[in-house]
């Protein structure tokens, strides 16, 4: 795998303190306040014209390898076949990467040099017929491999979760990046980048930057860059932020068909999301941004990808074992080296709040009693996370972070996550991400100072049952207006021994474990509204294997 680290070491770029909106935006996302309701939001139709070039088959193409000759060595058909295409005889709201409310903003635009199993050029991908739409042609003398451009296309999910879209938006672009960079094949490299600069970014895919230009079509919606992946093939010098500049040339790109009709959301809100993250996407100190390897975990195949879903709450229910929670949690924290801290809570009959040991295979306490039900409310009332066998939390982005940390952070928070899905289905565990938090100080609930450990992203983890026993069903919590059982932190603790009494059991249902004793927390500054306040839904259920709205 190529090293990156002398030529994307990056300055002191993310330190400059948070502007006055990003940080009422921060505080507003994480109130109590509910969305206000709109109407369901229709996906809007593809907006790049023409009829595609299908991805089936490319991967023999003459000439394709990096040399000009012999087979393609990245087979773009299989790499999109298992991140982000809908599978096929589908309505295309259940695919293998999740997605807050199942609305898939995330688009992919790919800068094709040699080597792949399509031509060079630019290429906007359709997720839903499994088609790539040529948009211009390739610089001259690009190099070998493919660049994923992710943006967003933020209306819909502004119209179904308001002020709480934005960080969703990043969330989501995360998890598209993990799914790509997971599905890259074994004869290359994989590099993914969340700092590279939006205008850069925007450019080298042949779009327009400013996020309030109607692009240059009436009714085409303005796409936000927020990340990119790289595939190389392996033994191919690449400089990936070199390979981005050069796509940033005079734009030579298609534009999108007009869809008249007017905007999804109100305009003030969605206005206001589309320019925050055009905010926080800015770096114009190091346009090219840092670039990490990404390596798939060992167990993580082919299969697993393809089985990758996001289980409904009732399949969540059983503990996962301590060597299984242990694997989960390393993945979590080295998926990116540049993202938040992971903890896991627990219940069981040892429940409690858990991290990795560093130096060793056990798992370290960081408080004792029952957390789960204080995440549920913290959740927006999601019920179903109380009897959850374990929910993995990435936590950190204080609330006064710069703007660069605020996007890297979430970013990074949902490429972990899908990592850890990845994972999780390869050692037959069940997973379903939980993207909306309300109150979540982290650090204050567990005695720290206020404001500074947020929780960010969560993952909830359940493990079959072991033959002949029934997994718990659901645990019915009192309602989050009530105070929960309370965590008691703990100064520091050893590392978790394989002792039955002090590890989170796989083989004892959490149903017919006592409660934990409770230990008094420091209590919020305000009151938590009734849950019935935040959850009514703006929009028709989702069907089952994705998040609801919060």
């Amino acid at each position: 795998m190529p090293d990156t680290s002398s030529r994307t070491a990056a300055p002191e770029s993310g330190t400059r303190p948070a502007s006055g909106l990003l940080r009422r935006a921060l505080a507003e996302t994480r109130s109590s306040r509910a969305p206000g309701l709109t109407p369901y939001v229709p996906e809007r139709p593809f907006p790049w014209g023409g009829a595609g070039m299908p991805l089936a088959g490319d991967e023999a193409r003459p000439g394709a390898g990096p040399g000009g000759g012999g087979r393609a060595v990245i087979d773009l058909d299989r790499a999109l076949r298992l991140s982000l295409a809908a599978p096929a005889g589908t309505p295309g709201r259940l695919r293998p990467v999740p997605s807050a409310g199942a609305l898939h903003p995330v688009r992919a635009h790919l800068l094709i040099g040699p080597g792949c199993s399509l031509p060079p050029g630019r290429y906007a991908y359709d997720p839903r017929a499994h088609r790539a739409h040529r948009r211009g042609p390739a610089p001259d003398g690009v190099s070998p491999g493919v660049l994923f451009v992710l943006t967003v296309a933020a209306s819909r999910t502004v119209a179904h979760y308001g002020h709480r879209a934005w960080p969703l938006l990043l969330l989501d672009t995360g998890h598209a990046a993990a799914a790509l960079a997971l599905a890259g094949p074994p004869a290359a490299d994989v590099l993914v980048c969340f700092d590279a600069d939006g205008a850069l970014l925007s450019a080298a895919a042949g779009l327009h930057a400013a996020p309030d230009r109607p692009d240059t079509r009436p009714g085409a919606e303005p796409e936000l860059p927020l990340a990119a992946v790289r595939l190389t093939p392996t033994g191919v010098t690449a400089d990936a932020p070199g390979t981005l500049t050069a796509w940033a040339g005079p734009i030579r790109a298609g534009t999108p068909s007009a869809r008249p009709g007017a905007e999804t959301a109100a305009p003030t809100e969605l206005a206001a999301a589309r320019n925050l993250l055009h905010h926080i996407a800015r770096a114009p100190e190091l346009p090219g941004g840092t670039w990490h390897p990404a390596p798939r975990p060992e167990p993580v195949t082919d299969g697993a990808l393809e089985k990758r879903r996001s289980a409904p709450p009732d399949d969540l229910t059983h503990p996962p074992g301590e060597d299984l929670l242990a694997r989960l949690l390393t993945t979590a924290r080295t998926a990116r080296p540049d993202g938040p801290a992971w903890t896991a809570a627990v219940g069981g009959d040892a429940p409690g709040l858990y991290a990795k040991a560093p130096g060793s295979r056990g798992l370290d306490v960081r408080a004792s009693g029952d957390a789960r039900p204080t995440l549920a409310r913290w959740a927006a009332g999601q019920q179903w996370i109380g009897g959850a066998g374990a929910v993995l939390l990435a936590h950190g982005c204080p609330g006064d972070a710069p703007a660069a940390a605020v996007r890297t952070c979430h970013l990074a928070a949902g490429y972990a996550a899908g990592a850890v899905q990845a994972h999780a289905t390869a050692l037959g565990l069940r997973s379903r991400p939980i993207g909306s938090w309300q109150r979540a100080d982290l650090g204050a609930a567990l005695g720290e100072a206020p404001g500074r450990d947020w929780i960010v992203h969560g993952l909830a983890v359940g493990a079959s049952p072991p033959p002949g026993r029934a997994a718990p069903g659901f645990v019915r919590h009192p309602p989050t207006a009530e105070r929960p059982a309370a965590l008691t932190p703990l100064a520091s603790s050893p590392p978790v021994t394989t002792a039955p009494a002090s590890t989170p059991s796989a083989s004892t249902p959490s149903a017919s474990t006592p409660p934990a004793p409770e230990a008094r927390l420091p209590t919020p500054p305000a009151p938590t509204p009734p849950a019935t306040a935040t959850t009514t839904p703006a929009a028709p259920a989702t069907p089952p294997g994705e998040e609801e709205r919060p």
